[in-house]
Order: C-alpha cells, then sequence, then structure tokens
C-alpha cells in the first residue's frame, strides 16, 4: 500500500480479515493487500492475523485485530454520497444486513459497529439551497426518515 496521503486504522477484537474482506466486498475500487500476522514475539497467537491492510472505495484502510480495549462509536463516521435510490438502497441495505442497525437520518451501524451514512448527493444541494423554505423543507423530510428516500426528499423540497 503506498505510503502517501492517509489510511484510516479500524480496531477489531478479532475480527479485522473478516471486517476487510467484508467491505472490499461491498465497495468498488476495493482490493485485499497486506496480511500481518503475529510471531512467537506475541502478543497474539503466532500465526493469528495481527493487521490487515485494504482499499475499499479508494480509500486507504488497515483493519488491526487490537482486542476489547476500544469499540467504534457514532463520534467516527463514513458517509458515502450515492447517485441515486438504487446505489442508496444498494449501500444500505448491504451494510444492515447480517446485524446491522438501521439509525435515522442515513445513519446505519454495519455488523461490526461502525457508522456510515448513505446520502444521495443531491440531498446536499437541498438543504443548501439558498431558498429558506426549501432547504428548511428537505432538512425536516430528512429528519423524519431512517434510510433516506430520494423521490421524498425531492417532493418536499418542492413543496408537493
Amino acid at each position: 500500500m503506498p505510503a502517501d496521503g492517509f489510511t484510516t486504522c479500524l480496531w477489531f477484537d478479532g475480527q479485522a480479515e473478516e471486517a476487510a474482506h467484508y467491505y472490499v466486498s461491498i465497495f468498488k475500487n476495493s482490493e485485499l493487500g497486506q496480511v500481518g500476522r503475529y510471531t512467537d514475539a506475541g502478543p497474539g497467537p503466532a500465526g493469528s492475523v495481527v493487521a490487515v491492510e485494504f482499499v475499499a472505495n479508494g480509500q486507504k484502510f488497515v483493519a488491526l485485530n487490537g482486542g476489547p480495549q476500544f469499540t467504534f462509536d457514532e463520534a467516527i463516521s463514513f458517509q458515502i454520497y450515492c447517485a441515486d435510490q438504487e446505489e442508496v438502497d444498494f449501500y444500505w441495505n448491504k451494510l444492515t444486513e447480517d446485524g446491522g442497525n438501521p439509525g435515522p437520518c442515513g445513519w446505519l451501524k454495519d455488523k461490526f459497529g461502525l457508522s456510515w451514512q448513505v446520502i444521495p448527493a443531491r440531498l446536499l444541494e437541498m438543504i443548501a439551497d439558498p431558498d429558506p423554505e426549501k432547504a428548511t423543507r428537505a432538512s425536516r423530510a430528512m429528519l423524519q426518515m431512517s434510510k433516506l428516500d430520494l423521490a421524498a426528499l425531492e417532493k418536499a423540497y418542492a413543496g408537493e
């Protein structure tokens, strides 16, 4: 993995390799990288996975088996900007299946507890509209949703 730019390290409790495979299977422009294993020096069992490099959607990550000391919370999350409802539905469904949990306003937690916001890119234009009534209607509609519904957001934005 290239050393330039930033790499996000995600801390897991024994699921680093599973998580890397999971994220690579969901996102385009993704690939697995090197897998680091513990040696006899430890601290984990020799041969077990300590870290897995991967790229998901063009972003560099390392999945680290760091232990149970730290877990994910909503203070850190990833936003997925989607071109249309089909893309929103795809990512929402993939990330909430197998134990993921839907949340409000397009937010969800995947099966590992990592937080994501699945957003139609058009929503950003709506809530930033210089017409405060349009922006307010779109924002109010968004606040009532779990998975974001682009058609419903467009209707609210238009005042329908």
